[in-house]
């Protein structure tokens, strides 16, 4: 199935065939396709774009050249060292970032040659990537003095946790395989209201509770709520992942009887197959 061009910017060349797969392709090879303003700039309205596309159904994001991306700018950010610009830099970024994860069509990084720093973290914030024999992966910003922050947060989602820090504070490369190796293994528990005491003595029995944990450590990764009250439940899994929790930190916590949150531990007891109130899978 042929592909059809829909547009092309300075930076970004996007096209789209007749399934919606949109292909977003990073196009400053000479630069590494770098981060820079204008990259973030042009990303970002394609972005939106495909936000605003009903008829849009995958977005794979690609690069030009030898290179993925390697990360930020930094002869523009030492042409304009001030705290001012990096923080709008930085919210720009992040802008992108978040932007990745709240689109409500999957997001595939297609990864070759390097990706370091910010284009590392883009590949993080994607929810697939797929990587070339040759790709190789680094958060190199403690080699020039600094520390990728940012970064680190969507690293430490994809990776294990050690895995991740090692990565940070040595600034090494991770081949493909090696990436792959470091990744979480996981295992899902869903609860559902319908089978909740609390939901069903209010009447209101739609949603469920999703818990995300790592295969091996049972560390608690995500937990995800859609139902009314979802707002006031979600920061018991907040919490518990900022503390490094397990999924049976959350399963063996008393939750009183009959309230929505033990929709939260029914979901972590599932993950571990040990849910009381329905079938473990």
């Amino acid at each position: 199935m042929t592909e059809a061009t829909v547009a092309v910017s300075p930076f970004v060349r996007r096209t789209r065939d007749p399934r919606g797969v949109i292909r977003l392709v990073l196009d400053r090879p000479q630069s590494f396709n770098v981060l820079s303003e204008g990259m973030l700039a042009a990303l970002q309205a394609e972005l939106d774009a495909v936000a605003g596309d009903e008829s849009a159904r995958v977005v794979v994001i690609a690069a030009e050249g030898k290179a993925f991306c390697a990360g930020h700018d930094l002869k523009q950010m030492r042409a304009e060292p001030s705290k001012a610009y990096y923080e709008a830099l930085f919210a720009q970024c992040a802008r992108v970032m978040l932007t990745i994860q709240r689109l409500p069509v999957p997001v595939i990084a297609c990864v070759q040659g390097i990706a370091t720093a910010a284009g590392c973290q883009l590949v993080a914030a994607c929810d697939l990537a797929v990587a070339a024999s040759d790709a190789r992966f680094a958060v190199s910003g403690v080699s020039l003095g600094l520390f990728c922050s940012s970064p680190s947060v969507a690293l430490s989602r994809n990776l294990q946790r050690k895995a991740a820090f090692e990565m940070l504070v040595t600034g090494e490369f991770v081949s493909a395989d090696e990436a792959k190796a470091k990744g979480h293994t996981i295992k899902v528990g869903k609860f559902p209201f319908a089978a909740l005491g609390r939901a069903l003595s209010v009447n209101d029995t739609e949603g469920f509770a999703k818990t995300v944990i790592d295969a091996k450590t049972g560390e608690l990764l995500g937990l995800h709520i859609v139902a009314n009250g979802a707002g006031d439940l979600i920061s018991e899994g907040a919490l518990a992942i900022e503390m490094g929790a397990v999924a049976d930190d959350l399963r063996l916590t008393i939750h009183p009887h009959p309230t929505l949150s033990e929709a939260v531990m029914e979901s972590a007891a599932a993950a571990l197959g040990e849910a009381v109130h329905i079938i473990n899978r």
